[in-house]
């Protein structure tokens, strides 16, 4: 585990960091590396709607290419499936020899979507929580844990840069974790798969259409499965699983030992097991990557299915009489 200590925002001085592409980490990396003392640009396409935004937080913004051929250090945080083409067309000229080239994320060069060339470092520094999180928490004083990984070590010095990286962007000020391009890639999207988004979406889901189907009030269902799901989460996150269970009702308690495993069964862990074997042998980043080739279609269908259901109209509706939560949200 690396601190603030461990890190030396030293050896930035006098190097241009290039971040490619201005989403939610983008943003993040790009203001809080410009707050401590970074030179940074930031390389976005023309006509791209994210130039304004950038400029308007006092980042200088240049075609992709030129950022590319300016950054000593270049941070690739476009989405997964934009990496090779991006990389390929826009960025790989400009990696020269010596270079540090950093993904936010280790898919596409653990699957050989991109394949940097020897002789410049290549390395992972992944906060992990959302963009918005890692900008805030920095403002605050504080900072998101990370992680990071090396893949090629051309200078020997990737990891001290990489840590210098994290330094600025606030990682180290809560923690970062040593480890692999492979096993963030595979420990990340099994998360994602099977818990965080896609086990907990079908949970929250299941749930609902549960007690609507029973006959009970949507908003009543979407209050129990959708809307204090928070209340527990914080609670483990803040104490874990025992701190949660020791901070709800007995009640609570005794449902969730005695019930919990009739919901997670021995067939749904073995779909765990079965959800990270395609993502150990690549069968799920070849699916993703031939379904970004095909045009998304089944993406794109899944995704205005999925915004049609009722949990999520009703959710709307009951969303906006809450002034205290934020919908600033592109639905």
């Amino acid at each position: 585990m690396f601190y603030d200590d461990d890190a030396d925002l030293a050896l930035l001085d006098e190097k241009t960091v290039a971040i490619i592409g201005y989403g939610s980490q983008g943003h993040a990396h790009s203001l809080n590396l410009s707050d401590s003392g970074v030179d940074v640009v930031v390389g976005l396409r023309d006509g791209s709607a994210s130039a304004e935004k950038a400029a308007a937080g006092g980042l200088k913004v240049l075609p992709i290419a030129d950022a590319a051929s300016e950054g000593d250090v270049v941070m690739m945080l476009v989405p997964d499936e934009l990496h090779r083409e991006v990389y390929e067309s826009e960025v790989s000229d400009g990696i020269a020899e010596g270079n540090l080239l950093l993904f936010g994320h280790g898919f596409s060069v653990h699957y050989g979507e991109v394949q940097p060339p020897p002789g410049v470092d290549v390395a992972l520094v992944a906060p992990k929580g959302p963009g918005h999180l890692v900008r805030r928490q920095y403002t605050e004083g504080s900072g998101v844990p990370g992680l990071v990984a090396v893949q090629q070590d051309a200078t020997g010095q990737a990891q001290a840069l990489a840590l210098a990286y994290a330094k600025g962007i606030g990682c180290t000020r809560g923690g970062v974790f040593a480890t692999t391009f492979k096993d963030e890639t595979e420990t990340d999207l099994f998360g994602e798969q099977a818990v965080l988004c896609g086990g907990a979406s079908e949970l929250v889901q299941a749930g609902f259409d549960t007690l609507v189907e029973a006959g009970y009030d949507p908003n009543m269902a979407y209050f129990e499965c959708l809307h204090e799901l928070k209340l527990i989460v914080d609670l483990m996150y803040e104490k874990g699983l025992a701190g949660m269970r020791y901070s709800i009702s007995n009640t609570a308690e005794y449902g969730d030992y005695s019930r919990g495993k009739r919901v997670i069964t021995d067939e749904t862990r073995a779909n765990m097991r079965k959800i990270l074997e395609e993502i150990q042998s690549g069968d799920f980043a070849r699916e993703w990557i031939a379904e970004n080739r095909a045009g998304q279609e089944n993406f794109k269908r899944m995704r205005a299915e999925q915004a049609a259901t009722r949990v999520e109209s009703t959710g709307r509706d009951l969303r906006s009489m809450m002034a205290w939560i934020d919908t600033d949200f592109h639905e």
